[in-house]
């Protein structure tokens, strides 16, 4: 509980800080301090396209699996909760999506389904359609830690 309260705390403050900004001074694309929204989308390398719509693919490949398997349940809700989290406080407390917020998100809420992945590491069991995606999506989530760290810094240091 008082971790939430904390996090809570620290979002908030993130974003009465971020007010400072202007509409004139924000650009659209995939950077920590850009916009990240269609326009964002679209004006972002056919790279970074390609890779969302892989690592959205991976992570709702998991609904075939959260019946019988807790790793899917935790990937795939801390998946919905992320894109849950950044929409709400982006209109409660009235920051735009960034996507800076947008990789904070990502590791507040992919973290424990990785935790799980690394430490049971079904992808290292018997073969199987479970095995072989989570092999997959223990991947996805790294890779897409690499890039959420480094926006999650950068954000983090402009705005506080």
């Amino acid at each position: 509980m008082r971790y939430i309260a904390s996090l809570l705390i620290f979002i908030a403050s993130i974003i009465f800080i971020s007010g400072t900004l202007s509409a004139a001074e924000i650009d659209h694309g995939h950077h920590a301090m850009h916009l990240f929204d269609k326009q964002g989308f679209d004006n972002s390398p056919l790279w970074v396209r390609l890779w969302i719509v892989c690592m959205v693919t991976s992570f709702l490949a998991g609904l075939f699996f959260v019946k019988n398997h807790v790793i899917a349940r935790w990937v795939v809700g801390g998946f919905f909760a992320g894109m849950i989290f950044t929409p709400v406080v982006g209109s409660v407390l009235g920051i735009p999506g960034y996507s800076g917020l947008i990789a904070i998100a990502h590791l507040i809420f992919w973290t424990p389904a990785l935790y799980k992945l690394l430490t049971q590491r079904p992808f290292l069991g018997q073969r199987s359609a479970f095995s072989i995606w989570s092999g997959l999506i223990t991947a996805v989530i790294c890779f897409s830690f690499i890039f959420d760290i480094r926006d999650t810094f950068i954000f983090l240091t402009h705005m506080l």
